[in-house]
């Protein structure tokens, strides 16, 4: 089933608030990539960041790069559009887009950020072929 914003929250989505959780729940971040992927059929999903190789706490996002066939100058529109696609939530999300052609590309060039999700991210979907 696909969530969208005028259905009911969907109990996985559901979040202690900051005060009374020590993490965001891993089954919470799997759901909102199972939304992603069954919306927007991306190529792939990487989480990043403190929850895919770090010590999350209760204060820590949740990033996700996701790849995707979008042109350059639609990446920033289609991350908004993905992020208001999801229901409320009361922890922060960073949703970033990019096509596989621009992750090689910056990827070739040296770009840090790039090299560091793909090598150390936790992959959560991939397209099957």
């Amino acid at each position: 089933m696909t969530y969208n914003s005028s259905m009911a929250t969907p109990n996985v989505f559901q979040v202690p608030p900051i005060n009374k959780r020590k993490r965001i729940p891993m089954k919470t971040i799997r759901a909102i990539a199972k939304h992603i992927a069954e919306k927007f059929d991306p190529e792939e999903i990487i989480l990043f960041g403190s929850h895919a190789y770090g010590k999350p706490t209760a204060w820590s996002d949740v990033d996700l790069l996701v790849v995707m066939d979008t042109p350059k100058e639609d990446e920033f529109e289609k991350s908004l559009e993905i992020r208001k696609s999801l229901p409320s939530l009361n922890f922060g999300l960073d949703v970033v887009v990019r096509s596989r052609k621009v992750i090689e590309k910056r990827k070739r060039l040296g770009d840090w950020f790039l090299v560091d999700v793909t090598e150390k991210g936790k992959v959560l979907y991939e397209r099957s072929n």
